[in-house]
């Protein structure tokens, strides 16, 4: 059998059978302390494609840090073939300030591919799109909801290509959306670049969920053995939840202002004109209740009660068989709770 060949990055080489941990420099504080963009590389000893896995693209968004430290600590990335770029960390200013945004309060995945000489945000999606994004075959960015809003894990991708959604099946969380590509986004960028990448959804910002932090380790998994870089689970054992596709979802808006007091959770089955929660004032007059506006599947959902007139409550996926769906999101539970 071949043996793969060394792997650059920056000014190091790694070599087949080797893991290491590479500093790509990114501009300092302005208290004069160094920063650094570090990517995890897992080299195997035999050739095979490149995967990249990064997360906290966005500075608060955790759930993915500690998916990818659980991911390294595996043993059976040993007998790997091709190569890991686990970037656990993207956005290390965001994240030392526990923020969405960088210090100039840019969104760094609407930043891509950006430019050597211009923002902050831009030189930073440049690196990763020059270091990681450029070396990889395949990718699998790792995210929350927003502060204050937690999503049911879910997978958004480009399903209308073939090998995305033959990735996105593997990945075996209980919902599909097929999401249009943002300009700018790190989804944008790979795709410019021909390289098939999913975006994981799944808890809140700021917050460990211990459902979609094993649901993120079990589905990265899914897809190494999916694209031939590890070796496949016998028929039949550990088999990943079938996910279901949605058709399309909408957002449930506040009627009124007030303080909302929800009456169905994430992955919970509704139907239209079905009550899903009431708002009032924190005295409790002038109570309106909140309607689902479709039938479907809830996959997203505030976390913060005080609301405003228009602020979105309640995320809801459609689906053409929602009984189907609600049994995936048991299942999944199931599973990542065995």
């Amino acid at each position: 059998m071949a043996k793969a060949k060394p792997f650059a990055m920056g000014d190091q080489l790694v070599k087949p059978g080797q893991r290491t941990c590479i500093d790509l420099p990114v501009p300092g504080l302005y208290t004069h302390t160094p920063l650094a963009l570090p990517v995890h590389v897992l080299h195997g000893n035999t050739p095979g494609p490149t995967l990249f896995v990064s997360a906290a693209i966005h500075g608060d968004e955790i759930n993915g840090v500690e998916v990818i430290r659980r991911l390294l600590k595996l043993s059976l990335l040993k007998s790997m073939k091709g190569t890991l770029l686990a970037v656990p960390v993207v956005n290390v200013f965001g994240f030392l300030h526990l923020s969405r945004y960088l210090p100039d309060r840019r969104d760094l995945n609407r930043s891509f591919p950006g430019s050597e000489s211009g923002s902050g945000a831009s030189r930073l999606a440049n690196l990763f799109a020059r270091e990681i994004i450029e070396r990889s075959d395949y990718g699998i960015d790792l995210h929350t909801g927003a502060i204050h809003r937690a999503n049911l894990p879910q997978i958004r991708a480009n399903l209308e290509d073939e090998t995305t959604l033959r990735l996105a099946s593997a990945f075996g969380v209980p919902v599909m959306i097929n999401s249009d590509i943002r300009d700018g986004s790190l989804r944008h960028c790979a795709a410019e670049k021909g390289v098939p990448t999913l975006l994981y959804e799944a808890g809140e910002a700021l917050r460990f969920d211990e459902a979609c932090i094993r649901g993120g380790v079990r589905g990265v998994l899914s897809v190494m053995r999916e694209i031939g870089m590890l070796r496949r689970t016998p028929r039949g054992k550990g088999k990943p939840t079938d996910p279901v596709l949605a058709r399309r979802s909408a957002w449930v808006r506040a009627p009124i202002s007030g303080v909302f007091r929800p009456t169905k959770d994430l992955g919970d089955r509704v139907h239209k004109g079905q009550a899903i929660g009431v708002i009032a004032d924190p005295f409790g007059s002038d109570e309106v209740i909140v309607e689902s506006s479709v039938n479907g599947l809830i996959i997203g959902h505030t976390r913060l009660p005080p609301v405003h007139e228009g602020d979105a409550l309640v995320h809801i996926a459609q689906f053409h068989r929602p009984g189907v769906a609600e049994d995936a999101v048991e299942e999944f539970h199931q599973r990542v709770e065995d």
